[in-house]
């Protein structure tokens, strides 16, 4: 998916050429997935943490490529914008303590980081959306010079061809336009990766969409953009506008927009996910690769061997320009496999907290997946859909549509009581998952301890922010925001225990 684009200009022929190159792929794709070994691999876990950099005010720092010139480290990238930053972690297996570390990594990682980060006036922050961030900071200006972000930014706005309208009801409201995607690069995230058996690839996908509501109510921290109060996870409502290349009064039919929740339940296994993606959405970026894909599938088919399975180069780059939140990603490595991401994790508020998110995800969606049948049958995949963006919308205070009081129907329930309803099926989960009890109460413990405070990152930012405001001017009470902010979260302190 960072396939690195180059070409500015693409003919009919291309496009032509490449969506036979995605036909082509799906079908090699269905094979692959047949093949007895594909997915026998030991089951890891993985994750990517998208940060601010920030300047000594708690405003954004524009120095990426100097900070990844000094750190020299591989596992450091650049992202969207100059002031944005992603650390890809390591893959750990599901049996060897993968959550302790997690955290153990990162907290190297982000001591390495800020450590040199600090000799460059930078202060490195893991949060949602920065409250410091404004409008002058959202454009090409401040995009990151690198081809692959701005043949995105080009053929986006090519394919749209005037101003992304950005409008968020919260608390208060926020009406905006802006002339490229770069608004996109104000959602820093948590992409946590997830192998599993590829027999329970459809449960535990199932499970995850339903059970995200979940996760995104109590790991909510994005609750400020733009200097305004708005959704708890306004990351959620941020990404699909901001890269929305829809005309609605251009269209007849309601074209789907490429950030989305879905279309419905999977039914059999991850081919459906790629088909659909390929069915509903035109190609933006049709660079074929000169990487051949190898066609000995025929050959691993029915035999033990996978060691030849091909990339499957462009039908992965095409799945890149696509962003739901919960996405299939395959890899042909090894026997090959397709493993989840769950993408709707904000990154933030402390390495703790980021863990206990993690373990809550991928616990709820391996620990609901053996009646996720039953479940989806109460919960029809619009409710669920509904669900999503009530919990983005209103955090810990949201109300949802879940079978809680009546086990064959559901109603609308205050989502912390079904929360603390999951807990336990998180905990089985993660020990189904081959983690051990004490790793999993380690980190659900945290969820449990921010549910009996009431208080996630969002949360945290909206009160002190109304303290603030009663001592200074607004520009000057975000910048004391974010500044408490980071010797918090610089201290791992879990986010409920926050002053």
């Amino acid at each position: 998916m960072g396939t690195s684009v180059t070409q500015r200009v693409f003919s009919q022929e291309d496009h032509k050429a490449f969506q036979e190159k995605l036909h082509q792929q799906l079908d090699e794709l269905k094979d692959i997935i047949d093949c007895p070994v594909f997915g026998k691999e030991p089951l890891k876990l993985g994750a990517e943490l998208e940060m601010y950099l920030t300047d000594p005010q708690g405003n954004v720092s524009f120095s990426n490529q100097a900070l990844l010139s000094k750190l020299q480290d591989d596992q450091f990238q650049p992202e969207l914008n100059q002031y944005n930053l992603e650390l890809n972690l390591s893959a750990f297996a599901l049996n060897e303590q993968p959550l302790n570390q997690l955290h153990d990594e990162i907290s190297t990682k982000l001591h390495h980081l800020n450590h040199t980060a600090s000799q460059l006036n930078i202060s490195p922050v893991a949060i949602g959306i920065l409250p410091t961030l404004e409008k002058r900071h959202l454009n090409m200006q401040y995009m990151t010079d690198v081809p692959r972000y701005h043949n995105l930014a080009h053929f986006l706005y090519q394919e749209r061809g005037q101003a992304f309208e950005v409008n968020i009801n919260g608390e208060e409201q926020l009406t905006m336009s802006f002339d490229d995607i770069c608004a996109e690069g104000a959602n820093t995230s948590f992409q946590v990766h997830l192998m599993i058996p590829p027999e329970r690839f459809a449960k535990v996908f199932n499970a995850a969409q339903l059970s995200s509501p979940l996760v995104t109510a109590i790991g909510a921290n994005s609750p400020i953009f733009m200097g305004k109060k708005l959704w708890h996870e306004t990351r959620v409502a941020l990404f699909k506008q901001a890269l929305d290349i829809r005309l609605r009064n251009k269209v007849k039919w309601q074209e789907p927009t490429r950030v989305n929740f879905g279309f419905g339940w999977v039914r059999e296994n991850p081919w459906e996910l790629f088909a659909e993606a390929v069915a509903l959405y035109p190609t933006v970026m049709p660079f074929i690769s000169n990487e051949q894909n190898n066609a000995a599938i025929s050959q691993a088919k029915g035999s033990a061997d996978t060691k030849s399975l091909p990339p499957l180069n462009e039908l992965s780059l095409h799945m890149g320009t696509l962003w739901p939140w919960h996405r299939p990603v395959y890899c042909n490595q090894g026997n090959g496999h397709i493993r989840i991401e769950f993408r709707a994790i904000p990154a933030g508020p402390s390495v703790i907290d980021m863990v206990a998110n993690t373990a809550f995800a991928i616990g709820l969606a391996n620990g609901l997946a053996d009646d996720i049948d039953r479940l989806i049958c109460q919960v029809p995949f619009r409710f669920a859909e509904y669900n999503f963006y009530r919990a983005a919308q209103q955090g810990l205070f949201a109300k949802i549509l879940w079978p809680l009081q009546h086990k064959y129907r559901a109603n609308e329930v205050a989502i912390v009581d079904v929360i603390e309803h999951m807990l336990p099926v998180a905990e089985q989960g993660l020990i189904d998952l081959g983690i051990s009890e004490q790793e999993a109460k380690q980190y659900l413990a945290v969820i449990a301890n921010r549910l009996s405070t009431k208080q996630n990152g969002a949360v945290w930012q909206k009160n002190t922010l109304d303290k603030l405001l009663t001592e200074y001017g607004k520009p000057e009470a975000l910048q004391h925001l974010v500044k408490r902010y980071l010797t918090n979260s610089q201290a791992n302190i879990p986010v409920a225990n926050w002053e």
